[in-house]
């Protein structure tokens, strides 16, 4: 120990003393730095020099690609730059099936992550609009939103207890990656199903939007600074010995501050409604008032059961096999909820799933990775659309399998959206493309509606959702397999957004 002794002691003893703890930092300094330059010599074999920097910029500027390409890239978006022409030109919003009655309106999910939501709600309501012959409608996005504000802060106050219990250390990895992000607005659809069985849902005219349902920053930066202060109290309860009993009593306190202000930001959904609309005939119809809950039970489930639609995953890698159960360790949202299982599969029996689903009128909810091989502003999900090596020389996002852009941080989930529509193959009857309909307004691509190759498809989905009906009993029996549960900062535990 550095410092010892007291620097209360007389003034010659407290300044022999200074000067001795001074004179062990100095030491101990120059032990760390001569470590440091020692280790470092052996780790930095191949330092940059200037005879390298000056062989790259004669390279570059010999090479009139590079100075064509650079004069392109310095004034507009890079990715912009590698559009392929030609795929555009091959790019058809024509499909051989199609969901006869799409939802209306195109909706948009803003400057929020609750992409799960919409796709989900836009599943559930086309069914919902056929059966009640709707022009158009909504579920209300804001509803299931308050909702899982509220159950996945308790469930994060929860998981902070148990892992506490488990004896993780407040900076270990796990307590960590809780801390990291205590509430953010993506999710499962295991989640989604959780908060229908638990809390129903109601249509969006009698729960609309808010300013923090469109724009959720500052909303959740309050939840999350007020989540990590009481993890610091529930850690200290657990520690000191605390009861079950005195646990329970404060996350409640500390719930009731949450409750607070979800509820100032988002409202407070009313316990009871009252629904009016015009049919497409323009007869007049009424429910309620009646309970969120008893709606879904009586005038939605009818016509879509969340509990008979089944999540299928696909992860290539090596350590995790097809026809198993997974799990991931702390990921819910719902205390005493169901848990969120993936069924592991090759992506050829996802896509087989998914072209009978659509060829059977019913729209799919699915999970990918958006961004990559995508053209926005065309709404273009093709593995040909850019030509980075054209532009720059080198490929980008396929150069790597699946499998290992999962390993290396390359590849994950984070988007959900609705498949609407198929096209297969006149021979092998093989899907070839998906009409996909997107929530973040009209402005891109077909109205809202994207276009996706089936091979993008095979690179960049890892689940989807079907009615159990389809899918073949050795498939659904892996649900009963006990799962093999994942680390909580594993790649397949991302959240939709």
């Amino acid at each position: 120990m550095l410092f010892s002794g007291s620097l209360s002691s007389s003034p010659p003893f407290a300044v022999s003393n200074r000067a001795l703890c001074y004179a062990e930092l100095c030491l101990t300094w120059t032990i760390l730095t001569i470590a440091f330059l020692s280790f470092s010599s052996f780790q930095y074999i191949a330092p940059l020099n200037e005879e390298f920097f000056q062989k790259c910029r004669s390279e570059f500027y010999d090479c009139p690609k590079n100075v064509l390409a650079q004069n392109v890239c310095t004034r507009i978006d890079p990715f912009d730059a590698c559009l392929s022409r030609k795929t555009l030109e091959n790019t058809q919003h024509v499909f051989t099936y199609k969901i006869e009655n799409e939802g209306k309106p195109l909706t948009n999910q803003k400057s929020s992550g609750r992409c799960w939501l919409f796709a989900a709600l836009n599943c559930i309501r086309i069914p919902f609009i056929k059966q009640y012959n709707l022009d158009e409608f909504e579920f209300s996005q804001a509803y299931l939103f308050y909702w899982d504000k509220i159950e996945r802060a308790n469930y994060f106050l929860n998981n902070v207890v148990d892992t506490a219990k488990r004896g993780e250390a407040v900076d270990g990895r796990l307590v960590s990656f809780l801390l990291s992000d205590p509430t953010c607005d993506g999710g499962q659809w295991d989640m989604l199903v959780n908060l229908i069985n638990k809390h129903g849902l109601m249509p969006k005219k009698c729960f609309p939007e808010s300013y923090s349902c469109e724009a959720s920053t500052r909303m959740n930066s309050v939840i999350k600074s007020k989540l990590r202060e009481y993890a610091k109290d529930l850690r200290q309860l657990v520690a000191d010995g605390a009861t079950d009993e005195e646990i329970t009593e404060k996350i409640r306190k500390q719930m009731n501050e949450i409750y607070n202000v979800v509820g100032i930001c988002l409202g407070i959904p009313p316990e009871k409604f009252t629904w009016e609309c015009y049919d497409k005939s323009k007869k007049y119809l009424t429910i309620g008032p009646i309970r969120p809950i008893d709606f879904y039970e009586k005038y939605v489930k009818p016509y879509f059961n969340v509990d008979d639609k089944v999540c299928l995953v696909t992860d290539p890698r090596s350590s995790n096999l097809y026809g198993r159960s997974y799990t991931v360790d702390c990921l819910g949202n719902v205390v005493g909820g169901r848990p969120v299982l993936y069924n592991n599969q090759p992506v050829e029996l996802l896509l087989d799933l998914v072209t009978k689903a659509l060829k059977f009128g019913e729209p799919v909810w699915f999970g990918c990775e958006v961004n990559k091989r995508f053209a926005g502003k065309q709404g273009i999900e093709d593995l040909n659309i850019h030509d980075f090596k054209l532009v720059f020389g080198v490929d980008i996002q396929t150069t790597m399998d699946k499998a290992d852009r999962l390993l290396y941080g390359e590849s994950m989930m984070t988007h959900a959206m609705v498949f609407t529509g198929v096209s297969v193959d006149p021979n092998s009857q093989k899907p070839t493309k998906f009409r996909v309909e997107n929530s973040w307004g009209e402005d891109r691509g077909e109205k809202g509606y994207l276009i996706m190759s089936a091979d993008w498809f095979k690179e960049f989905v890892f689940e989807v959702v079907v009615d159990r009906s389809i899918v073949s009993q050795d498939v659904l029996d892996v649900f009963d397999l006990p799962p093999i549960v994942l680390p909580a900062w594993d790649p397949m535990g991302t959240l939709a957004k």
